[in-house]
């Protein structure tokens, strides 16, 4: 009867291991039976769908013409990679919270259950005689519950969260650094494209309109000389001159037509949506700048590149500070209360403490390559800042220096313009109903065309080398604030901004040329 008990024992001893055995090897070939799946047709073109949404939602809707501040307020608030910068810089402050929260102590509550089928206990034996002193007995029920509160503390987890605390917040700073450049970028694109895209409301009808004029006599000078009526000379000479306007026209069209395409793609502008532009004064463009030293210490103070350079630099030593942290001796406290529900303990319920402190001596032979490591990291760091540097000054004095040369192009295309538009003038004038003499007017008109183009092209150029001059000194236009503010309050910020910087800073500099 004993010996059926103890093999009933044994056999339900042994089927628990068996049935962990076989749950463990069911998981783990359902884990290796995934496989790749990809997404369904429909669900690409439901993403496809939401995502054309999202991009153009939630935006003021565009009621009345807009100036050249509306909008670059519109694409600095609505400009998608202006958006992102600004949820990565949310992201980094995000995980600088959660950062700071590792300093922390730690303080772990936990609760139990615990059964086994068999008592735990066992006998005691003399060691010079080794003979059995105790019969076998137990101090421990076969189920019982635990519950403990731990604190703990420990002095190598602290520095090492300290620093990448710190690291955190110098990445935050970066962040916000990279906005700011993204900011600069935006702006100087919508000044390029803006005023390119006004010239070609202005142009592109009358561009039009003359290459219907251009393609009608094309088809007379044929006509003419098929009949030969004038010698075939001048009138394939025509011919060729109308065609050279029909080519340069067309292609003036398509940059004016990409101006516009592009102005819509900076402020987010849905496909489709018409847009006007404000018929605004042109704005007085500025004296070429005189003290370049004083715009060279400006850019070396405010660019957004350099001084995420150097937030870089401290977030790489408190890396090497983080390494020389682990070489130290570790202190670890340990406080909490305890309990045990077993009813052989004499104490159900009982608090321990304890310190320890604890050494891994062989990690001191590390400190001399990591002060080299330091060493040759803040020397790297250094030259990349210098080699930026430089490259940030070399832009400065490039961007003055094509901003006066912007300046020149643009008051000879105003000089080829007026002699271009008297040229036209006196065609007109002297037109009598002879096929040359309307051919000629036409050749000027389209002459005059291409020069007023030419003008606005200029202007829109030193308008582009004005602004490339404020990128790289890297002054910021902006409220710190984007979101809380509406498309007019911002282009009102931004106009007050963009007139303070040039009239205070740009001003100072060019009179002390």
């Amino acid at each position: 009867m004993q010996k059926s008990i103890k093999l009933r024992s044994a056999k339900k001893f042994s089927t628990g291991p068996r049935l962990l055995a076989l749950s463990a090897a069911l998981f783990l070939a359902g884990c290796g039976s995934l496989a790749p799946v990809p997404f369904k047709a429909e669900d690409i073109q439901e993403r496809a769908a939401q995502d054309r949404v999202q991009m153009y939602a939630d935006q003021e809707p565009i009621a009345a013409p807009l100036t050249f501040h509306e909008a670059a307020a519109r694409a600095l608030k609505y400009n998608l990679d202006y958006r992102l910068k600004l949820m990565e810089s949310a992201l980094s402050r995000s995980l600088h919270d959660v950062s700071s929260h590792e300093m922390l102590p730690r303080l772990v509550a936990g609760a139990g259950y615990v059964y086994r089928n068999n008592d735990s206990g066992g006998s005691s034996i003399g060691i010079i005689d080794r003979e059995e002193s105790l019969r076998p007995s137990t101090s421990q029920e076969r189920e019982r519950t635990l519950a403990n509160l731990n604190f703990s503390w420990n002095a190598l987890d602290f520095g090492v969260s300290y620093y990448r605390a710190q690291q955190k917040a110098d990445q935050v700073l970066m962040a916000e650094e990279r906005r700011r450049k993204v900011v600069q970028n935006v702006l100087q694109d919508v000044r390029n494209s803006y005023w390119r895209a006004l010239g070609a409301q202005k142009l592109i009808g009358r561009v039009d309109s003359l290459l219907a004029r251009v393609n009608t006599a094309l088809a007379n000078a044929k006509e003419v000389e098929a009949k030969g009526l004038m010698p075939r000379a001048q009138v394939l000479s025509y011919q060729r001159a109308l065609l050279d306007a029909v080519s340069l026209l067309t292609l003036r069209r398509q940059d004016l037509e990409l101006a516009r395409a592009e102005l819509k793609a900076l402020m987010s502008v849905a496909p489709g949506t018409t847009i006007t532009l404000a018929d605004e004064k042109e704005f007085a463009l500025p004296a070429v700048p005189g003290n370049i030293e004083a715009l060279e210490r400006m850019a070396m103070e405010k660019r957004p590149e350099i001084m995420e350079e150097w937030y870089r630099k401290r977030v790489t030593e408190n890396d090497i500070k983080a390494a020389k942290a682990m070489l130290w001796p570790n202190i670890s406290i340990d406080l909490g209360p305890q309990y045990d529900s077993n009813r052989f303990n004499y104490n159900s319920s009982w608090v321990d403490a304890g310190v320890r402190v604890s050494w891994n001596i062989l990690r001191l032979a590390q400190l001399p390559a990591l002060k080299r490591a330091h060493e040759h990291q803040n020397k790297t760091d250094d030259m990349r800042r210098m080699a930026l540097s430089m490259a940030v000054l070399t832009q400065v004095r490039v961007g003055v220096q094509r901003y006066g040369l912007s300046l020149a192009e643009l008051k000879f295309a105003e000089e080829s313009l007026r002699v271009d538009q008297s040229l036209f003038d006196y065609a007109k004038a002297a037109s009598q109903s002879r096929f040359d003499s309307e051919l000629e007017v036409i050749r000027s008109e389209a002459r005059a065309l291409l020069a007023e183009y030419q003008r606005y092209a200029a202007y829109s150029n030193a308008q582009a080398a004005w602004g490339r001059v404020y990128n790289s000194v890297g002054l910021d236009v902006l409220p710190e604030t984007i979101d809380g503010h509406d498309v007019k309050t911002l282009a009102a910020a931004l106009e007050n901004t963009m007139s303070q910087w040039q009239g205070q800073v740009f001003t100072t500099v060019a009179a002390k040329k």
